[in-house]
C-alpha cells in the first residue's frame, strides 16, 4: 500500500469523522400518535438530554389531559402539565427541579440530539442536557421573582387505575455553601415493575449562591394503594424551617425539599448540575466533576454530540449529496438514535451485590426487544451487547432468574415468556463468547425452564408470576402446553415458551448436548394447541384455548378476539390470528398445518386486507385496520414470510408498503409504542434490506432503501450493501453476495455478517420470483 494511498485514506476517514449525523436526528418521532396533539398510539418515547445507554435521562415530566389516552412513561407529553424537570427518564424517576406552581408549557418544545428547551406560561425558559450520570438545566427566568424548587418526593405521575403506580417512601435534603449546593436521597417503590424501594442519591449545584435557601418537610397524603401503611393521611400543609440544613422524611415517609430564591428584578440565567448514584452522595458529586465540569451548557451538548457520532451514528454511512433521500436519511439516523437510549449501562452503580462483571437495568422489555433489536445490537455494537448479556447472567447468579422485564434494581414484568432465554440463544448462535461465562448462562436459561418462580400476587395478574421466570411452568411441565382453566394467557404463553425452549436447545447443542433433544421436542408444545377445527374468514386450523385435561374450548371461540388482550385473556397484545404466525423456529410445520404453501399465502394475504381486524387494539395500533399490526412486536417477521415459500417479492411489498404508510420523520412517525426502540429496530432492518430469524443465525433478504450504505459491524468490520436500480423500483431482480450470484433468499450470519462481505441488490419496478435455492431453514422443526 503507497504512502499516497494512505494519505488518501486518512484524509477520507476524517472527512467522515467531521460529519456532525446528529442533525438528522428528528427526537420527536413518535411523540405522538395518529391524532396530533395527543400522544395516545405514539411512541411513548423519551425526550431530552441522554447519551448512549445512560443512566441519566434528562427532561421533563408532565400530567395527562386525560387519563384514558395518557401514555406517559417517558415523561414528555405534547399536551400535558410539566410536574418536574427530572434527571433520570424512563423508570424509575428521581430528583425534579421546577418553578413552583407546576406549569403549563407554551408549546413549540425544541430537541435536538443532546439539548431540549421547553417554554412555561409563566415565562420561565428551561434548556437542559445530560452525560452518563449527570444533568445540567438553564433556568432563563424573566423580570420579576426567581425561585427553583428541588422536590425529593416527586415521582413519575400516574393514572388513578394504575395498578402500577409508583411511590415516594422517604428522603432527605440538605443544604451546603449558603444554599448553593444541596444533596441527599429520595427512596421510591413501585413503577411499571411492581418492584420493591429503591434509592436514588444526588448532588446538585447552581452557578451562583440564593439569597435564600429554605427546606421544607409535610405530611404525604398520597393515596398509595396496597402501601397503605406509608400514607398518614395527615393533613396537607408543609412546614418550613430556616434554622436547619436538612430535612428528612422521618418514619411517615412526610416528603421533603428545599426552595431557592433569586433576589434579582431583572431577567437572569441560573444553571444548576446534578449528579445521581445509586450508591452514595459522594458518587454523585464526582460525576459533576467528571462528566461536566463545565458551567456552559453547550460544553455538554457538544460533548454529547461528539459521543453520539462516534458510537453510533458514525459507523453508517449514507449518501449525503444532492441525490440522497433525506426522510430516509432522517428515519435511519433517528432510528438509530432511540434504540440506544434503553437499557441503561449501571456498571459501577449496583447497589445490590458486588461483582466484576458490568451492571445493565432499564429493560423494558425482553419481550420487545429479543424481536429484532438485540439481533442488532450484536453485530452494531457487540462491545456494548456482550457487557449486556454478562449483566443478564450475573442478576441470575445473584436474584436466581432472569428478567423478562428490568428496572429499578428489580426483575418485572413477566408478559409472557422467560424471553431472555431468546437473547441468550440469539447471540450464542451467532457466535458471541468473549468473557461470557455461557455455562452460567445455559444455566440461567435452564432454571427457567426447569424451576417455578413464586406467586407474586399482584393485581395485574393474582394466579402466577408477573415478576421473572415461567408463571405457568407447572402446566408446561406437565401437559406440555398452557390450559386455558388452570392459567392466563394460555394461547400466548404457549407459543413463547416453546420459542424459550428451542432457544434452549440451542444452547444445549454446544454446552450440554444431552439436553438438546429434550427441549428440541419441548418446543413443539404449541402444536398441543392447534385446532384444526377451528374456522374463521374461510380459513381452517388456528391456536386455539385447551383446557388441561385435552378438549378443546370450541364454544363461541372466535381466533379474530383476544378479549382485552391483556394479562386475563386469550393472548397478550395480539389476537391469535397474529400468534398463529409466531412461530419462527419451525415454519415448515407451520405452513403443514395450513394447508400447503398455496393456502399459507392466501391466509398471509387477508392478514393486509383493510378493514379485517374486529378487536379494539388500544394505543398498540391506533388506527391500524388489518390483521397484521405493525404497531406491536409479535407481527414483527410476519410480512417477511413470503420467503418461507420463495415469494420474496411478496415479503418486499408488505414490508415497504408498512414502511411507506406508518413510518414517518413527524410526530407519528412510528406506529405504536417505541418499547425501548424495538419499533425502529424494525424500520432500520427495512431499511438495510434484510431481517434475523431470533435465535437462528438466519437472515431474510428484502430490499434496501439505500443504493450504497456502509456500515461498520463486529468492531472493525465492514458491511456494505449496494442497490442498482433503485430508482426504478424496490422489488429484487438478483442478489449478489461477495461477488457471487446468490439464488436464495436468505443468508447466515458466517456469510457476510462475522467478517463484513457485501451484499449487491439489483432492483426494479416488476415483481419476480427470482430465488431457485431451499427456502430458509426450520431448526426446531419436530413432528409429534
Amino acid at each position: 500500500m503507497s504512502l499516497r494511498y494512505l494519505w488518501l485514506l486518512s484524509l477520507t476517514l476524517a472527512v467522515i469523522a467531521q460529519v456532525d449525523y446528529s442533525q438528522y436526528v428528528n427526537p420527536f418521532i413518535g411523540s405522538e400518535g395518529p391524532f396530533p396533539g395527543q400522544g395516545y398510539g405514539g411512541g411513548d418515547i423519551f425526550v431530552g438530554g441522554a447519551r448512549p445507554f445512560g443512566v441519566v435521562k434528562v427532561g421533563i415530566d408532565t400530567t395527562a389531559a386525560n387519563w384514558s389516552t395518557a401514555v406517559l412513561n417517558g415523561g414528555w407529553s405534547p399536551d400535558g402539565n410539566v410536574t418536574a424537570i427530572i434527571n433520570q427518564g424512563y423508570s424509575p424517576r428521581n430528583t425534579s427541579l421546577f418553578p413552583p406552581a407546576y406549569p403549563a408549557q407554551v408549546g413549540h418544545d425544541t430537541a435536538s440530539v443532546g439539548y431540549f428547551k421547553t417554554q412555561l406560561q409563566n415565562g420561565v425558559q428551561i434548556e437542559l442536557s445530560g452525560s452518563r450520570h449527570a444533568g445540567i438545566i438553564q433556568y432563563n427566568f424573566p423580570a420579576g421573582e426567581k425561585h427553583v424548587l428541588v422536590d425529593v418526593s416527586h415521582y413519575l405521575p400516574g393514572s388513578p387505575n394504575d395498578p402500577n403506580s409508583q411511590f415516594y417512601i422517604g428522603g432527605e435534603i440538605q443544604v451546603h455553601d449558603n444554599g448553593q449546593a444541596w444533596s441527599g436521597y429520595g427512596t421510591y417503590v413501585g413503577g411499571w415493575n411492581n418492584g420493591a424501594p429503591f434509592t436514588v442519591y444526588f448532588y446538585g449545584e447552581f452557578d451562583m449562591a440564593p439569597e435564600a435557601a429554605r427546606l421544607f418537610r409535610g405530611p404525604n397524603t398520597d393515596p398509595m394503594r396496597g402501601y397503605q401503611g406509608l400514607a398518614n393521611g395527615r393533613p396537607s400543609f408543609a412546614i418550613y424551617d430556616n434554622l436547619t440544613n436538612t430535612a428528612t422524611s422521618g418514619p411517615m415517609n412526610d416528603r421533603v425539599g428545599g426552595t431557592f430564591t433569586w433576589d434579582v428584578d431583572e431577567q437572569l440565567s441560573i444553571t444548576s448540575r446534578i449528579g445521581i448514584s445509586f450508591i452514595s452522595v459522594e458518587k454523585a458529586q464526582l460525576y459533576i466533576r467528571s462528566e461536566i465540569p463545565s458551567w456552559r451548557l453547550n460544553d455538554t451538548v457538544d460533548s454529547t454530540v461528539q459521543v453520539w457520532n462516534d458510537d453510533v451514528f458514525s459507523k453508517i454511512q449514507v449518501p449525503l449529496d444532492d441525490t440522497a433521500n433525506l426522510t430516509n436519511v432522517r428515519l435511519l439516523y433517528s432510528s438509530l438514535y432511540f434504540i440506544h437510549l434503553m437499557p441503561s449501562d449501571r456498571t459501577g452503580e449496583n447497589p445490590l451485590w458486588e461483582s466484576d462483571e458490568p451492571s445493565w437495568d432499564d429493560f423494558y422489555t425482553l419481550w420487545d426487544i429479543f424481536r429484532c433489536t438485540v439481533s442488532f445490537y450484536h453485530i452494531f455494537q457487540p462491545v456494548y451487547y456482550e457487557s449486556m448479556i454478562r449483566g443478564l447472567i450475573d442478576i441470575w447468579r445473584h436474584q436466581g432468574f432472569l428478567p423478562d422485564g428490568r428496572s429499578g434494581n428489580w426483575n418485572g414484568l413477566v408478559q409472557g415468556g422467560s424471553n431472555a432465554d431468546n437473547v441468550l440463544a440469539d447471540a450464542y448462535v451467532k457466535g458471541l463468547r468473549g468473557a461470557i461465562n455461557w455455562t452460567d448462562g445455559y444455566a440461567a436459561m435452564k432454571t427457567n425452564a426447569e424451576v417455578v418462580p413464586y406467586n407474586t400476587h399482584d393485581p395485574t395478574d393474582y394466579t402466577a408470576s408477573t415478576k421473572e421466570g415461567r408463571g405457568a411452568l407447572l402446566d408446561w411441565l406437565e401437559l406440555g402446553y398452557v390450559s386455558k382453566d388452570r392459567s392466563t394467557r394460555c394461547i400466548s404463553r404457549t407459543v413463547e415458551y416453546s420459542l424459550n425452549d428451542f432457544a434452549i436447545s440451542q444452547v444445549a447443542a454446544g454446552e450440554m448436548p444431552g439436553d438438546q433433544e429434550k427441549y428440541l421436542r419441548r418446543s413443539a408444545g404449541w402444536q398441543e394447541i392447534w385446532n384444526p377445527n377451528v374456522k374463521s374468514l374461510d380459513f381452517n386450523g388456528f391456536l386455539a384455548p385447551k383446557f388441561s385435561n385435552g378438549s378443546f374450548n370450541e364454544s363461541g371461540y372466535d381466533p379474530l378476539y383476544c378479549y382485552g388482550c391483556e394479562w386475563s385473556d386469550y393472548t397478550y397484545e395480539a389476537v391469535p390470528w397474529e400468534y398463529s404466525f409466531v412461530i419462527p423456529h419451525d415454519m415448515q410445520t407451520l405452513i403443514d398445518f395450513m394447508g400447503g404453501p398455496q393456502m399459507f399465502e392466501s391466509r398471509l394475504d387477508l392478514m393486509f386486507k383493510p378493514n379485517t381486524s374486529v378487536q379494539a387494539l388500544g394505543p398498540n395500533g391506533a388506527g391500524i385496520t388489518t390483521l397484521m399490526n405493525i404497531g406491536n412486536e409479535p407481527d414483527f417477521a410476519t410480512p417477511y414470510l413470503y420467503n418461507y415459500i420463495n415469494k420474496q417479492c411478496k415479503s418486499v411489498q408488505r414490508t415497504k408498503e408498512l414502511a411507506y404508510q406508518y413510518f414517518h420523520d413527524g410526530p407519528s412517525g412510528i406506529p405504536g409504542n417505541s418499547d425501548a426502540g424495538a419499533m425502529n429496530t424494525w424500520l432500520l432492518w427495512s431499511i438495510l434490506g434484510i431481517y434475523p430469524i431470533v435465535t437462528t443465525d438466519v437472515y431474510l433478504l428484502g430490499s434496501p432503501s439505500f443504493k450504497d450504505l456502509n456500515m461498520t459491524i463486529n468492531g472493525n468490520e465492514t458491511l456494505r450493501i449496494r442497490a442498482t436500480g433503485l430508482e426504478d423500483g424496490f422489488y429484487v431482480q438478483s442478489v449478489k453476495i461477495n461477488g457471487a450470484d446468490w439464488k436464495k433468499n436468505w443468508f447466515q450470519h458466517g456469510d457476510v455478517l462475522q467478517s463484513g462481505g457485501v451484499i449487491e441488490f439489483d432492483l426494479g419496478s416488476e415483481q419476480v420470483v427470482w430465488e431457485e435455492g431451499d427456502v430458509p431453514p426450520s431448526p426446531g422443526h419436530v413432528e409429534i
